[in-house]
């Protein structure tokens, strides 16, 4: 379902791509997509350790740290956006500001980035195949394609000539040194 609500409302920017109207439709789908990822995403926090059989055996502490080091990452790019963007995560409260300094200036996506590490953590810690499986073929394919499609295009049009040399300058996912 994650797939035809990015495509609609993609539709739906182009149609009329205003900021008053982007900022409606991105309200719409991020609370769409925080419905059809957080249902999920929450089933398998709670279920997955009824999934034996398809364990992975990693030191219980290597797999903590991971958590705690990826948990903070997650944090530190919503406090990068809150204090340089005047917003927060998905339809809470959108981005005032583009945010394109600190972990911004390294990637355009580093809480994208920090939550599939996060979950990616949470799987090792969970001992969980299944779990590693379903972020890495559901939850990593949709997030992508909501990025990719969806919220570039709203930036754009939020954000205009900004966005777009900012988009020119940095990476998608992939951290690298920032340009000038």
């Amino acid at each position: 379902m994650v797939f035809p609500v990015v495509w609609i409302g993609r539709k739906m920017l182009d149609k009329q791509p205003t900021m008053s109207r982007a900022v409606w439709i991105t309200t719409f789908v991020h609370f769409a997509l925080g419905f059809l990822l957080g249902i999920p995403i929450i089933r398998a926090v709670s279920t997955h350790q009824d999934w034996s059989g398809w364990a992975i055996r990693v030191p219980s502490e290597i797999a903590y740290a991971l958590v705690i080091i990826t948990g903070t990452a997650c944090l530190l790019t919503v406090l990068n956006l809150a204090l340089k963007g005047f917003g927060a995560p998905f339809y809470i409260a959108l981005s005032r500001k583009l945010a394109a300094d600190w972990l911004y200036a390294w990637t355009r996506n580093p809480m994208v980035l920090a939550v599939l590490a996060f979950f990616l953590s949470l799987g090792i810690w969970f001992q969980s195949v299944l779990f590693l499986l379903w972020v890495l073929v559901v939850f990593t394919p949709a997030l992508l394609v909501f990025v990719k499609v969806y919220e570039e295009r709203e930036l754009e049009i939020r954000f205009g000539t900004s966005y777009l040399e900012y988009k020119s300058r940095t990476p998608m996912l992939f951290p690298r040194r920032p340009v000038g």
